[in-house]
């Protein structure tokens, strides 16, 4: 059973306009770049992050009549509502006007910018847990700053966290902890981000701790989601990652890419990078990480050398590459 995790990209500058691009009888290239990898990556069940949410799913059911046409079915799927463009009604940057990107609950130009979305060929169960709406100043152990114009209002998860139930052929069921947390950067000398981020990742720390009023998930249960963090190269505060990727409940299967590129600039291995920054260079921003007693029978990045034919469509449809790992279940 393959999982996947994939920032595709699949965003647009106003509401609408990512529904109105994937209807056109002829597919931007970039948005046809993204069929064809996600029809390349083949997943069982996929998390998309950087997919424009609507209320009716109809952006996503768009998808999904592509992918159909190329020969790949996802009956079952959830557009997940994230917190990107929910006003906080407080002017988080500081500029005196209200009801701007960065006033947002999570940066965005409109409600729903840039979310979340599970695509599945298995049933999805119907007791998923919605995470987001969690306040940053309740987690215990918060790097929130104390004088945050925000404190009483602003939600941890800058897109959002879910679980989200993926329904075994054997009866059982797979919960998927979905996320995709900030940047840390594009703040100031206050590391507003960066502290955030940092908690992103401490949320499912306390979760797996049972220190949240929040039941911990049953296993088995993955752990996925798009960082915006590297655990050794980049800016950021990386101790809450490293923590979840050696935690005695999770397995981190590291996967790698088969690119063979070099990056002397950096710490990390760079066949886990899974993500090409024109300013950074490549950065591991995505994980998958399985409980304890999941068996993994592989694992790896969808990046191919340079020369091959669909590193070029992977490097048209996003920055970001597919990152997968196959489970060994009865």
């Amino acid at each position: 059973m393959r999982i996947a995790t994939y920032n595709a990209d699949l965003s647009a500058p106003g509401p609408g306009l990512l529904l109105f691009d994937l209807r056109k009888k002829e597919l931007p290239a970039q948005r046809a770049a993204v069929v064809e990898a996600i029809t390349a990556l083949d997943a069982d069940v996929l998390l998309l992050t950087g997919i424009d949410f609507d209320l009716g799913g109809e952006a996503l059911g768009a998808l999904a009549d592509r992918l159909e046409a190329a020969g790949l079915s996802y009956p079952h799927r959830i557009a997940l509502r994230p917190n990107t463009g929910v006003p906080t009604g407080r002017d988080l940057d500081g500029n005196g006007q209200l009801g701007e990107a960065r006033d947002a609950q999570g940066w965005g130009r409109f409600p729903g910018e840039g979310g979340m979305a599970v695509l599945s060929r298995l049933p999805l169960g119907a007791d998923g847990r919605d995470f987001s709406t969690y306040l940053w100043a309740d987690l215990q152990g918060n790097l929130m700053p104390d004088t945050d114009p925000a404190r009483d209002v602003q939600r941890l998860h800058t897109t959002g966290a879910h679980e989200v139930p993926v329904l075994l052929p054997d009866g059982r069921t797979l919960r998927l902890l979905a996320f995709y947390a900030s940047p840390p950067a594009f703040d100031g000398p206050e590391d507003r981000n960066g502290r955030r981020n940092h908690d992103e990742a401490a949320f499912w720390l306390r979760l797996l701790a049972g220190d949240l009023p929040l039941a911990p998930p049953e296993p088995p249960f993955v752990i996925l989601g798009q960082t915006s963090l590297d655990p050794e190269d980049g800016g950021g505060r990386p101790e809450a990652l490293r923590a979840l990727l050696s935690h005695p409940a999770l397995q981190d299967p590291a996967p790698r890419g088969q690119s063979g590129r070099e990056d002397p600039g950096q710490q990390g291995d760079p066949a886990l990078d899974t993500a090409l920054y024109d300013d950074l260079g490549g950065l591991r921003v995505e994980v998958i990480l399985p409980s304890a007693d999941l068996p993994v029978a592989a694992a790896g990045v969808l990046g191919p050398p340079e020369e091959d034919e669909m590193a070029r469509t992977l490097a048209t449809a996003s920055r970001h590459r597919p990152v997968w790992v196959d489970l060994r279940l009865p």
